[in-house]
């Protein structure tokens, strides 16, 4: 029933009228005032009843004086009748009929009942009533009633204390219940807001309404209070406790936190008073340390206080959970406190405290990620939410750590007790009679011997405080053991607990989202922001992940630490499955988030709680005591195991966890599936799983070792834990692709561990990795495309390890994979996708470079089983099959070579008609490799065959593969056009059908260059022959191919192997099969392939030449040929370079195929051109001569041929063959050089020297060559081609050679190098002869190469500084080389200069270029060493060869006088004069009579010429020249003998018929009766002056030797001299008497005169010879002793 219904309002009525009069009768007596006022009150009563309708409206308005007979009634302070009155009071108040002011008056007499002691609880009861029935009391009023409700709250009475108590608190909440009525009320009107002041006064309240005005001071005075400050509003409080100030704020904060919230002002306050005095009073727990005595501080440290630090903490749990977002700054600083709180150094109920706070917020993962986003994630901020979680570790570590302050018993436990059973029997007192009873049943953590139990402190997921609630407490209560460990426990699990589960719940939302958005729009990838949705929700979802991920990298550290130290410690299997749970949960939520470090790290923990890292699980010892149960003893799996290993319950458990997490997670392991599956694999081993078919583990045999043991427990788990493990790999079906390739790369790697591991050892390895990756395979057929290249690509490794056991499961689960793949039902099938087949058939391929037998042996037969069941729709496959078979290697064997080579043959036989045309290229490669391995030389022959049969089949079957390649090659090329690519296989330009050709020609191509000399003749035979037989097949351009990257490419190779071949000698070719002496060296043998091969390439240019000249680049290939033949024609091997002519040759004489009517002999003959005849090349001995066709005939020739594919060339051709022509002489030019080129080291390192017969051949080749480019031969040609010459005729030759090519010394004849040296000059000769009046300037050159060979005669060639013997005497044994005898051949030159001379003595050039002089100039050497020349015959040969030159030379030299082009020839000529007339040399001993005789007549001819020839022309002559001619003459006349004469000899040896020639040409020039110029007398002057003095001279000598000799006799050399002169005095005296006196010169007269005295001093000579001369000479001077008159005169003037 309401108050206001008519019903409760005549109730009010009746009852206020009742308690009046009540009122009335209790105060007739002792208080007559208020007995009227309760009368005149009846009265006003009925009156407003009567008057007014609104009742309760009116009673309000006079509630003042209704109330008063009340008031009065307290003022009594009698207890009845201040009982009545309270009680009739509140029931006004009840009904709300109590106004403001009466209100007032209400509650001053209630402080007057008060301060007397009185009704204290009905006072309480009366207050509450006013207060809470409605909300007149404001301001004073109200504070006023709650001072008294504070004051009552300290009063003597328990009771009333704590009704007080209540009494306050309720008043409180009313307070602030008010305020929020107020604010509900005006929620809708929108108020101004005040300006803010920068510093707003606490009093400032003007801005608040009323109600909040009210809470608002209240509140502030509340701070004052508890900090012990006077309160500004509660005027009259007395007292005041902490810990109930406390309360009263904690309990504000806790219920209206909305107030602080809205309002500026209250937040104001809770920051500026609540939070520093929070701080203040925090400070004695800051600075306590546990155990700090007060002697070591100065100041007496204020000792923390439980009830106040308790209630603190409570306030802090509060002022965190509600204002958190207001208080960033100051939470920061309470939450470091609390964190410092946990700090081993504080009271232990101070850590409990702190703990259980630490719980209550981490049971709010709301709350623990706004710290994250507040803190952790600022820059400069203390990161703390990260401080929270690593202090809840170390605070567990340190329980583990510290001994149990709290706990005396445990302090005091024997220190002999080994830990756990001392600290057990602490635990569980005197009386624990059976201690490990205790410990198995009790849940409890055991480490290092600290052993702590474990309570259940509180429901998961809420913070139920024990200490936290004792507020009655005043003394810190004890706490039990293993508390504090327990909340902490909690608070761990429910941090993971709650963190975990807020972010899978936000994630899964997200990926709803994202699910959705796909289905609606599938062809679009979902973003975190929607497409019409903003932008901001785009940033909170990035922004909430990056607060995720922060929170997880916050707190992963200490996380992992503290629950790793727990599983370790932890004995209970509940305690244990939590923490397994919350490691699991942590990691598989870093997996989400992609946070890879802390999630392995989780992982890494799982797997070391199942303890694999490293070694072992644990090594049983005598001294650990374990409370786990045992359940299995292994051998650890490592490299060098050691000791055993313990499985325990626990273990299995870890591994049960690691089993969930690998199902149930396995998507977002990523990288860590190797750690899982690395423990799994562990665990597989100890447990002795081996892998079976399909790659699914089943129980084995036991591991090796005796050490393995299973207790029953475990064998029947087996079966259990062998399926979940398939069932695992099975759930790979279910990954997403990225998870399943983590997961193949973590087996992956696990089996190369194992690879490692098993290397160097026979132990069995460990085949879980390659089980699981087969089985993987098998089941994940469906999209093998994404994993089969990581999964083959492994299992290719393994295949290749040393250990058999291990290699052989590599190629079991290998080639189980490749054949399940392609009997697999495909879809697409194969037939329609081929990059699967070819990716299925891939690995088999690359097994071909295992090195293993066994392995290419296990896939070779796998082939064998694709080609029997899937051969015919290999297609596109067929290159791999292919590619396998011909993955041949030299180091793998017979067996295999063969097995492979058998398989080829298979395929040659029956499968190329069936095979795309594309593979047939492959065919040839593989049957080329065949052919090139070394193992088995029949095999190599055989597939030469092979080739030989592949390409009868392309010529067979040309017109279908034609048409299929060209089919294939268009759709490649527009393949290639659409990617804008160049197509790109070998040998591109040419068409694919002779692309296939080539790749044939090339296969051979490597053949022929194989080590093996057998291979390479076969296979250069098989080549040639086929270019030969099918080369008509190829397009023209493809020749060029041909040409350039085979044949050339080629001879390339063979030049290069035959240059590098080594020259050690081959004993013999295995067996007893001989080698012949010409082939005992690599490097002979690659000679004959050299030989044949470029004979085969020559060949070929000579037969297919029109072809090949109508290819752009003929001249560049004919110069790459010409390069070919000269660098073989230069190597040092005289079979190659002689081959390397012929070939040279072979294309310079261009012998084209011919009709048989027209031989080239007859064509030639019949158009009367007479052949040039060579040499043949195989010796020097005569043979059938090669005919060489000069240029006009050749073409004659070439166009009568028989192919005749082009038209007469024109003038371009002509041009082009000079070219041609022009380079094979630049070719000739370099090799000549190169081969006669003397060496230039010293004779020690013998260099290889050319055999005569390759000079031969190649000085041979020159005429022919010549006939071709006479037209541009210049004279820098004729001076390379001199060097040639030269070159090559002083070559010496080995000694051994010399019997077959030197004639005997004796014969004069010409070897055949020699013969062609000087018809390649005399052909130039010729051709300057005929040729245009520009060729002449060339003769001098000629003349000057004749006069080099000329000289030889006297002075052989030195080649280089070789130490040659001379022929005549070499032994042979003795000299290595030998020198030729160049005798026949200077005096052929000499004779060929003569008569060139002869030819060409009047043109311009001979006369310009002195080569007269340098023919005198050469002629000097052997005419002036006579006797001393190698041969007599050379002597006299100059000689004549002299006089000719003269007779026709002087002629031209006097008529050209006048030019001075002459005159250095006369000095040369009058030296070479007096060189040979007075020779150094002495005439041999054996020389005859009559050839001295004979040699004198030859003297005597040359003084003839001298007085025909020269003489008569004395005025056209220098007169230097006839001066020396004189005096020359002159010693003539009086010459001495040779000394060397006997006396016997004297007479014929005198050479007096010379002298005296000598002596009358003398005369006969001195006094000449024609005295025609004065130049001619001058002559003659010169002359007898000459002969006078020389007289004079002799005789004086004669007459002074005399005079000494005393009684010896003179030599016989000067007794000869003085008679000759005597002889020639009187001769001179003879011709004076005959001359006319006018003749005779005076100078003359005088002289002879003068010689008279000397002549008498002679007188006294004892010889008798000389004394009857004396007679005769002095006999004719009687004539002049009476000289006419006129003579007289004469003679004196």
């Amino acid at each position: 029933m309401s108050t206001s219904s008519p019903e409760a309002v005549k109730k009010l009525l009746e009852n206020m009228q009742t308690d009046l009069r009540s009122l009335s009768m209790e105060c007739k007596k002792k208080f007559p005032p208020v007995k009227e006022a309760a009368e005149s009150g009846i009265v006003k009563i009925k009156t407003i009843a009567a008057r007014n309708t609104d009742i309760l409206a009116a009673l309000k308005e006079n509630s003042s004086e209704v109330v008063q007979p009340f008031l009065m009634g307290c003022g009594t302070k009698e207890p009845k009748i201040t009982q009545l009155c309270l009680a009739a009071i509140q029931r006004l108040m009840s009904h709300e009929v109590v106004s403001e002011a009466a209100a007032g008056n209400i509650i001053n007499m209630l402080w007057q009942l008060m301060e007397n002691g009185l009704e204290e609880l009905k006072l309480l009861q009366t207050v509450l009533v006013l207060l809470t029935t409605n909300t007149v009391v404001h301001d004073e009023v109200l504070s006023k009633a709650i001072v008294l409700c504070f004051r009552l709250h300290f009063t003597k009475d328990n009771i009333t204390n704590n009704t007080a108590a209540a009494t306050v608190r309720q008043v409180v909440t009313v307070v602030f219940e008010r305020m929020v009525a107020e604010d509900e009320r005006f929620k809708g009107i929108v108020e101004q807001p005040p300006p803010v002041q920068g510093n707003t006064n606490r009093r400032s309240v003007s801005t608040l309404r009323p109600s909040a005005k009210d809470a608002y001071m209240l509140f502030q005075d509340l701070c004052q209070l508890v900090n012990a400050d006077a309160p500004y509003w509660l005027v009259g409080m007395t007292e005041m406790t902490r810990t109930f100030g406390l309360e009263l704020l904690e309990s504000v904060l806790n219920d209206f936190p909305g107030v602080f919230l809205q309002h500026q002002e209250f937040s104001f306050l809770l920051k500026e008073r609540v939070c520093p005095l929070v701080i203040k009073l925090f400070s004695p727990n800051i600075k306590f340390r546990q155990g700090s005595s007060s002697a070591a501080s100065p100041a007496p440290v204020e000792k923390p206080y439980f009830p106040i630090c308790m209630r603190l903490l409570r306030v802090v749990s509060v002022l965190i959970k509600h204002f958190y977002s207001l208080l960033v700054t100051e939470c920061e600083i309470f939450l470091s406190l609390l964190v410092k709180f946990l700090d081993g150094e504080k009271p232990q109920w101070l850590r409990a405290v702190a703990v259980e706070s630490v719980h209550r917020l981490c049971v709010q993962p709301h709350l623990l990620r706004s710290f994250c986003q507040s803190y952790d994630m600022k820059q400069h901020s203390t990161k703390v939410f990260r401080d929270i979680v690593n202090a809840l570790g170390s605070f567990i570590q340190s329980l583990f750590i510290v001994p149990n302050a709290g706990n005396a018993a445990a302090a005091s436990a024997p220190a002999g007790g080994s830990g756990s059973g001392a600290q057990g029997a602490a635990q569980g007192g005197p009386g624990a009679g059976g201690v490990s009873g205790s410990l198995t049943t009790q849940a409890a953590f055991e480490y290092r011997g600290t052993w702590i139990p474990l309570m259940t402190v509180s429901v998961q997921g809420s913070a139920k405080a024990t200490y936290l609630e004792m507020l009655d407490k005043v003394e810190p209560p004890s706490i039990p053991e293993g508390y504090a460990m327990s909340v902490a426990f909690s608070a761990l699990l429910d941090l993971v607990r709650g963190i975990t589960s807020m972010i899978e719940r936000e994630l899964a939302k997200e990926e709803e989202e994202a699910a959705e958005y796909r289905e609606a729009h599938p062809d679009q990838e979902w973003q975190p922001q929607p497409v019409k949705g903003t932008v901001d929700r785009c940033d909170k979802q990035i922004e909430s992940h990056l607060v995720w991920e922060e929170m997880v990298s916050a707190c992963w550290c200490g996380l992992l630490a503290a629950l790793s130290l727990l599983l370790d410690a932890s004995t209970d299997e509940t305690a244990t499955e939590n923490i397994l749970k919350a490691e699991l949960t942590m990691a598989s939520l870093c997996g989400r988030l992609g946070l890879v470090t802390p999630r392995d790290a989780f992982i890494t923990a799982i797997c070391k709680a199942y303890s694999i890292q490293g070694q072992s699980v644990q090594i049983i010892s005598p001294s650990s005591e374990s409370h786990q149960q045992v359940v299995a003893v292994g051998q650890p799996l490592t490299a060098q195991p050691q000791g055993t290993v313990v499985l325990t319950a626990k273990n299995i458990q870890c591994m049960r966890t690691l089993l969930n997490l690998a199902h149930c997670h396995g998507a977002v392991l990523g990288t860590s599936w190797q750690l899982v599956l690395a423990t799994l694999q562990h665990l597989v081993w100890i447990l002795g799983l081996k892998p079976g078919v399909g790659g699914a583990l089943k129980p084995g045999r036991a591991v090796e070792g005796p050490s393995t043991v299973l207790t029953t427990a475990v064998m029947t788990d087996l079966p259990v834990i062998s399926n979940i493990l398939s069932r695992l790999f099975e759930s790979s079906q279910y990954l997403d692709d990225v998870s399943l390739h983590h997961l193949i790369n973590a087996l992956c790697s696990l089996s190369l561990e194992a690879m490692e591991m098993a290397y160097g050892n026979n132990k069995e390895p460990s085949l879980f990795a390659v089980a699981k990756l087969l089985e993987t395979g098998l089941v994940n057929m469906d999209r093998i495309e994404i994993l089969w290249r990581p999964l083959t690509g492994h299992l290719l490794e393994v295949c290749q390890h040393p250990n058999s056991r291990m290699r052989e499961w590599g190629a079991e689960a290998l080639t189980a994979l490749i054949k399940a793949g392609l009997a697999y039902k495909h879809d697409p099938p194969l037939a329609h996708n081929q990059r699967l087949q070819l990716l299925l058939l891939n690995p088999l391929k690359e097994l071909s470079n295992v090195l293993h037998a066994d392995i290419r042996q296990k896939q070779l037969e796998s082939v064998l089983q694709i080609l029997q069941s899937q051969g015919d729709s290999l297609g596109p496959g067929w290159p791999l099959v292919l590619g396998v078979i011909g993955a041949i290697r030299n180091d793998q064997g017979e067996s295999l070579i063969r097995t492979a080579f058998q398989c080829l043959q298979l395929v040659v036989t029956d499968f190329l008609p069936t095979m795309p045309c594309t593979c047939l290229q492959i065919v040839v490669d593989v049957a080329g490799s065949f052919g090139l391995q070394n193992q088995e030389l029949n095999i190599s022959l055989t597939s030469i065959g092979l080739l030989w049969n592949i390409s009868d089949y392309f010529f067979q079957r040309g017109e279908a593969i034609t048409q299929e390649l060209e089919r294939e090659e268009a759709a490649l090329q527009k393949q290639a056009q659409e990617k804008g690519e160049t197509l790109n296989r070998p040998f591109h330009p040419a068409p694919p059908f002779d692309c296939l050709w080539l790749c044939l020609y090339a296969k051979l191509g490597e053949l022929c260059v194989d080590p093996r000399p057998a291979v390479r003749k076969s296979a250069g035979q098989t080549m040639f022959s086929t270019i030969a037989a099918h080369g008509t097949l190829l397009q023209q351009p493809t020749w060029h191919i041909v040409v350039w990257k085979v044949l050339f490419h080629l001879l390339d190779c063979v030049r290069r192997s035959s240059t590098t071949a080594d020259k050690e000698k081959i004993e013999s070719g295995g067996g007893n099969i001989l080698i012949h002496h010409s082939r005992d060296t690599a490097e002979k043998q690659w000679a004959e392939t050299w030989v044949l091969t470029l004979a085969g390439v020559a060949r070929i240019f000579n037969t297919r030449r029109y072809l090949l000249q109508q290819l752009g680049d003929f001249f560049k290939a004919w110069e790459v040929l010409l390069d070919h033949i000269q660098s073989a024609a230069l190597s040092k091997n005289n079979e190659v370079s002689l081959a390397a002519l012929k070939s040279f040759q072979e294309i310079l004489q261009i012998v084209t195929p011919v009709k048989d009517s027209d031989k080239p002999g007859d064509a030639l003959a019949a158009m009367g051109v007479p052949p040039v005849l060579i040499d043949p090349l195989t010796a020097s001995g005569p043979g059938r001569p090669l005919v060489r066709s000069d240029s006009l005939v050749e073409r004659l020739t070439r166009y009568n041929g028989a192919e005749l594919q082009a038209p007469p060339p024109g003038e371009e051709s002509a041009l082009e063959d000079s070219a041609l022509w022009w380079s094979a002489w630049n070719t000739w030019y370099r090799t000549g050089t190169d081969s006669t080129r003397p060496p230039s080291g010293g004779t020690e390192k013998l260099s290889f020297i050319p055999s005569q017969p390759f000079l031969t051949a190649l000085i041979q080749i020159f005429p022919a060559l010549y006939q071709h480019i006479k037209v541009g031969f210049s004279m820098e040609d004729l001076r390379k081609l001199g060097v040639i010459l030269h070159g090559a005729v002083s070559v010496p030759i080995s000694s051994d050679a010399s019997p077959f090519i030197l004639p005997s010394y004796t014969e004069a004849v010409l070897t055949s190098l020699q013969e062609a040296v000087l018809t390649a000059l005399d052909v130039l000769q010729k051709a300057i002869c005929v040729g245009p009046e520009n060729l002449q300037v060339m003769y001098p050159a000629i003349f000057e190469q004749l006069l080099l060979f000329v000289e030889f005669s006297c002075k052989p060639p030195q080649y280089g500084k070789m130490e040659t013997k001379h022929v005549a005497n070499a032994k042979y044994n003795q000299a290595e080389w030998v020198a030729l005898n160049y005798v026949p051949f200077a005096e052929r030159s000499l004779e060929v200069v003569v008569d060139l001379y002869h030819k060409t003595a009047c043109h311009k050039a001979v006369i310009n270029e002195k080569v007269l002089q340098n023919i005198i100039k050469t002629l000097r050497m052997p005419l002036g060493l006579k006797y001393a020349c190698p041969s007599e015959s050379t002597w006299k040969l100059a000689v004549s060869s002299l006089l000719k030159v003269l007779s026709i030379g002087l002629p031209v030299a006097r008529q050209h006088a006048s030019s001075g082009k002459f005159d250095t020839m006369w000095p040369e000529l009058a030296n070479a004069f007096e060189d040979f007339l007075f020779t150094k040399s002495t005439p041999p001993d054996n020389l005859s009579i009559q050839e001295f005789q004979k040699n004198e007549s030859v003297d005597v001819e040359v003084v003839q010429l001298i007085s025909t020839e020269i003489l008569p022309f004395a005025n056209f002559i220098p007169k230097d020249f006839v001066g020396q001619i004189m005096t020359m003459l002159n010693k003539g006349s009086i010459h001495s003998q040779s000394p060397s004469f006997t006396e016997a000899e004297i007479d014929m040896r005198m050479r007096e018929e010379f002298s005296k020639v000598c002596f009358e040409t003398l005369l006969q020039f001195s006094f000449s009766n024609k005295v025609s110029t004065p130049q001619e007398g001058y002559i003659s002057r010169m002359a007898l002056s000459v002969l006078l003095k020389r007289s004079q001279d002799v005789l004086r000598r004669y007459v002074e030797d005399e005079r000494l000799s005393g009684r010896c006799p003179l030599p016989r050399q000067q007794v000869t001299e003085i008679i000759f002169v005597l002889k020639a005095i009187s001769t001179l005296m003879d011709s004076l008497k005959k001359t006319q006196p006018e003749n005779v010169d005076g100078n003359t007269w005088a002289q002879v005169i003068a010689l008279y005295p000397t002549l008498v001093e002679c007188i006294t000579c004892s010889s008798s010879e000389v004394s009857s001369a004396l007679k005769e000479a002095l006999g004719p001077f009687k004539d002049f002793m009476q000289p006419p008159v006129s003579r007289v005169q004469n003679g004196e003037s």
